[in-house]
């Protein structure tokens, strides 16, 4: 017994198995098998390979933007008057990161001080003073009710509240926008990245720019796509909106930098590509909420000691700088991993012409039988007979076996 379990260890180290094959000799299984290699070896070389660059190890971005913008606007209107508005003015925040506003239009409310007036009629129509709630404050409004019904035209009649006095009517927006001049501020932008993985830092200030190019160029996606320097209605333009329609209420523009870098290449060729994208549409007429806005005020006193304020609807440009990129360098493990995982994929067309050629074809039952072999258990003694049997076929056939 110890013997036998030797031999059938040393049986099994020894041993080696081989599948077997069969060779058919069939044009449209042949053509079908070749046809399919064929596009698989496409698929691995020209998508793995080449577009998807399956050899590379990828890292992500880490990244920093920071914009200054530039331009001077003139209006004059008859709350404010003849003025100059600059950078200070109508830039938020004043140090813009991830974003920035551009104002394009502005309701001025000035000289409001702390003090009792009647509300405006949407937020406040009353018939008499039961229609007051003291103490209230609707939501649409812009101060507490103090139980009066006043008169706040000839024909209406508001609550009265007590509030920032007098308070603001938004209804009546410039137009013109009071900014029109904006479509030709520039916006320099700079932005900084790292591929931490591969140790590389870029910047989009290339290696062509210089300060004196930086004083004469303008971004054009055709002539001149590495300036930093941005018109505000070209990247309008380029999101596919009207700088006219966008700047009366204003809106929303997304700044996309890309960077897509091949490291296997100098670094110098890693270069940012800009695009611009309509966030939002202020053409449509059903648009609810429409155009983008907000308020800020400027707090004064005057020759009397008494608080005042001005206040200013803002309505711009918001403009959304969003960074992507990822940069890629030659790694024997993706390399490996992806010609084993091509090598896999041929199996396919082994497994759809077995398939045609034993479920398909007219003949292939015939194919089934040299496919397959069966051996059937049967009992010690027949072994012998079949052997026998077999070696005389054998014979009768002309083939000699060796003794």
């Amino acid at each position: 017994n110890k013997n036998g379990f030797v031999d059938r260890v040393l049986t099994f180290v020894f041993e080696y198995d081989t599948p077997r094959m069969v060779l058919v000799r069939d044009k449209k299984v042949g053509v079908t098998f070749r046809l399919i290699q064929l596009g698989v070896l496409a698929y691995i070389i020209g998508w793995v390979f080449i577009y998807e660059k399956g050899y590379q190890s990828v890292d992500g971005i880490i990244s920093s933007v920071s914009v200054k913008v530039k331009g001077i606007a003139y209006s004059n209107n008859t709350h404010s008057g003849p003025r100059v508005w600059d950078v200070a003015d109508y830039v938020f925040p004043p140090q813009g990161e991830g974003g920035f506003v551009v104002m394009t239009n502005v309701i001025t409310t000035p000289r409001q001080k702390q003090d009792f007036c009647p509300e405006l009629p949407e937020a406040g129509k009353c018939q008499s003073n039961r229609d007051c709630e003291k103490g209230k404050a609707d939501r649409q409004g812009q101060g507490i009710m103090t139980g009066k019904c006043l008169h706040y035209s000839a024909n209406e009649t508001t609550c009265e509240i007590f509030g920032w006095c007098p308070v603001e009517n938004d209804h009546n927006i410039p137009d013109p926008p009071l900014l029109k001049e904006a479509e030709n501020f520039t916006v320099f932008i700079k932005n900084s990245i790292s591929f931490t993985q591969f140790r590389v830092a870029r910047r989009n200030l290339v290696e062509s720019i210089n300060s004196t190019y930086l004083k004469k160029c303008i971004y054009n996606k055709v002539t001149d796509p590495y300036c930093p320097i941005f018109q505000i209605g070209y990247m309008v333009n380029e999101s596919g909106q009207d700088f006219k329609n966008l700047s009366k209420k204003g809106g929303i523009v997304g700044i996309i930098i890309d960077w897509d870098c091949n490291l296997d290449w100098s670094v110098k060729f890693c270069r940012p590509t800009y695009q611009f994208h309509r966030l939002y549409d202020a053409s449509k007429k059903e648009r609810v909420s429409g155009g983008f806005n907000f308020r800020y005020a400027k707090y004064y006193q005057d020759t009397n000691g008494t608080e005042r304020r001005t206040l200013f609807k803002v309505f711009g440009i918001r403009f959304d700088i969003l960074v992507h990129g990822k940069a890629g360098k030659f790694d024997i493990i993706p390399t490996m991993t992806t010609i084993g995982s091509g090598v896999g994929i041929f199996g396919v067309a082994t497994v759809l012409c077995d398939l045609m050629l034993l479920h398909l074809l007219p003949r292939r039952n015939y194919y089934k039988q040299k496919k397959f072999k069966h051996a059937e258990d049967k009992a010690e003694g027949k072994w012998e007979e079949d052997i026998l049997s077999h070696s005389e076929s054998l014979s009768l056939s002309g083939v000699e076996l060796a003794s």
